[in-house]
């Protein structure tokens, strides 16, 4: 099994490096250019590209920051029929607080990317902020979560749900003891 997770990794990490050298070849950029566009060294993009290292969800979100696309157009090519498995999507943690899983990613037919995330018991996490005219909404499918817009904190039991604009300054904070389980989805303007 755990040899089987390791193959299906690497394949993630292949095709996560081919589809930044494509979309760098769509914005005809150079390595160092996009460096530049990034914050992220030549080196690393190299590594990525060539699918030798595993990046992590920080600097996924630096180079699809400076590339103004969407967090899933780095992620698995999706497919005319999908059905998202928990536990099969392409995942990253981030740090101690969040596990976030694509269950879509972008199209430009559909305009936004689905994910699942775990915000880990006693935790806070506090994404960067999105690219400017998304659109974020937050349904909490198992627990109880704060969430704080700016200045603003919302109270969000099971099943409640939040719409707010991703550029803003924004956190998730989970007080109980148990994993809270999101649904997020992201919609980005045309």
């Amino acid at each position: 099994m755990k040899e089987h997770e390791d193959m299906q990794t690497k394949e993630v990490i292949q095709q996560v490096g081919q589809l930044l050298r494509q979309i760098r070849n769509e914005q005809k950029l150079s390595l160092e250019e996009l460096a530049q566009k990034t914050g992220v060294s030549k080196l690393t993009l190299g590594k990525i590209e060539r699918g030798e290292t595993n990046p992590t969800l920080a600097v996924i979100w630096k180079i699809t920051k400076g590339l103004s696309i969407p967090l899933s157009r780095l992620m698995v090519v999706g497919e005319p029929v999908a059905v998202a498995r928990c536990g099969e999507g392409f995942a990253v943690d981030v740090g101690q607080a969040w596990h976030l899983e694509t269950m879509f990613r972008y199209t430009k037919e559909t305009g936004m990317e689905m994910h699942r995330a775990c915000l880990r018991a006693n935790s806070i996490y506090e994404p960067e902020a999105h690219h400017e005219g998304a659109i974020e909404l937050v349904t909490v499918m198992k627990g109880k979560v704060s969430i704080q817009v700016e200045n603003d904190v919302y109270e969000l039991n099971e099943f409640d749900s939040i719409q707010f604009e991703a550029n803003k300054k924004h956190s998730y904070r989970n007080e109980e003891d148990e994993v809270a389980v999101l649904h997020l989805t992201m919609k980005y303007s045309s």
